[in-house]
């Protein structure tokens, strides 16, 4: 952790340089180094050849009719180029025809990704040529399998069809912290992102959002992860690849085998990395929401918002640049801000607890309230219309430097916490 006065900052595709003021006195809080891998490709290789509680994946593909793989949408930076063409011809090679082969963006209710952003998710013009690559879409009723409700909270489970009748079924992401799932990948893939919708805004319900457990980097009684390894049972068997990445997006860990011990390897791997103790607590806390593609809209800028209040001062002020290139995100997002600004954080709150079903993307809004209970929030961006900008409930800075130097002088303290790659990094207070 260094000390600077000016601090590069994920912010788009390019990053922007934060200038802080000769009286700020700056803690820079950054993930713990993780050398980056010398040959990814070696690696993925050894993954494949020697999986965690698994056979190698040309033995798991032999005698298979069909397979479907997985892959997160483009809001998560995941090396799909590096890894898919590899794994498809490894299956290729065991006898399962290309022509059976499907490759499923796990869009959860994201939009589709298509065209030159679809080109650009996969990375390798020979997948798209030769295999299947296709769109969940939540909200199609006959592109789903009910698998009925889970044992415990009784989740509704609808879960794309062309993934439950693979013979072969792999999920493939990043694993990350995850604002409410504790950790992003493994089974994270499976459910949300290839469920219907029913799955979706019921782990999108205020008796799922509201639970102290379902925090960032925490699996330990997390109702959400508990849904989801119950979900992935229901299924049956399934595989993943997962991925850990550097700042700078360079693979760093590659684990492959059974979804939840595989996820697992790579928790662990990453967690002493990404969970930084901080000894104290800041009335001045500057992040991001990661840069390119995460920061693309309003909508993803919250989780940014989120990841670092165990050490925000209550009354202190959060400052989050995010470019938002795309804009505000869903119709159902802009339609849940417009009922926070009309209603009031406490009002909207009571509007959607009595909810066994969120409304679509009123999620998100619901986790902005977390940060407004403790302090205030205020957003640099360059990509919002005037509309947006009051539909964000959020105070808009046209300067980061400026907003650091007012915090300071309301606060009377000169200390602020830095945090460039936003909801990459968990800092947690150490108290």
């Amino acid at each position: 952790m260094a000390d600077a006065r000016s601090i590069p900052l994920l912010f788009g595709r390019a990053g922007i340089e934060l200038k802080l003021p000769e009286a700020a006195r700056p803690q820079i809080i950054q993930k713990a180094h993780l050398p980056r891998l010398p040959d990814p490709r070696a690696a993925l290789q050894d993954a494949l050849d020697t999986p965690i509680d698994a056979p190698p994946l040309a033995q798991l593909a032999k005698g298979r009719a069909s397979a479907c793989i997985l892959i997160c949408d483009i809001t998560r930076p995941v090396p799909n180029g590096l890894f898919l063409r590899p794994m498809i011809e490894t299956m290729h090679a065991a006898g399962i025809p290309l022509s059976a082969i499907t490759v499923l963006v796990a869009t959860g209710l994201h939009r589709p990704n298509e065209g030159a952003e679809l080109a650009e998710l996969v990375g390798d013009d020979w997948v798209l040529e030769n295999v299947t690559v296709a769109n969940h879409f939540a909200r199609d009723a006959e592109a789903h399998v009910d698998l009925g409700p889970t044992p415990t909270r009784a989740t509704p489970v609808f879960i794309d069809r062309r993934f439950v009748e693979a013979e072969l079924r792999i999920a493939t992401g990043l694993v990350e912290p995850h604002f409410m799932a504790g950790w992003s990948g493994g089974r994270k893939v499976v459910a949300p992102g290839v469920a219907g919708h029913q799955t979706i805004r019921t782990f999108h319900s205020a008796r799922f959002m509201e639970d102290p457990l379902a925090v960032q980097c925490n699996l330990v009684g997390n109702p959400l992860h508990e849904e989801q390894l119950e979900i992935v049972r229901k299924i049956g068997e399934i595989y993943a690849l997962n991925t850990v990445l550097d700042e700078d997006r360079n693979l760093v860990h590659v684990t492959f085998g059974e979804i939840i011990a595989s996820h697992l390897a790579a928790v662990d791997f990453v967690t002493a990395a990404t969970r930084i103790e901080m000894p104290r607590k800041f009335k001045t806390v500057v992040t991001t929401s990661a840069g390119y593609p995460l920061d693309k809209t309003y909508y993803q800028t919250v989780k940014g918002m989120v990841t670092p209040l165990d050490i925000l001062e209550p009354g202190g002020t959060l400052i989050i640049a995010s470019e938002c290139s795309e804009g505000f995100g869903s119709e159902e997002f802009r339609d849940a801000q417009a009922r926070l600004v009309e209603l009031g954080p406490e009002r909207f709150l009571a509007t959607i607890s009595a909810k066994s079903l969120a409304d679509i993307d009123e999620w998100q809004t619901e986790m902005q309230l977390k940060p407004m209970r403790i302090g205030q929030i205020q957003l640099y961006t360059t990509g919002l219309t005037p509309e947006e900008r009051r539909l964000t409930a959020v105070e808009i800075v046209p300067s980061l430097a400026e907003a650091v130097s007012a915090s300071i002088a309301r606060h009377n303290d000169p200390a602020v916490a830095v945090i460039p790659e936003g909801p990459y990094v968990v800092p947690v207070h150490r108290a």
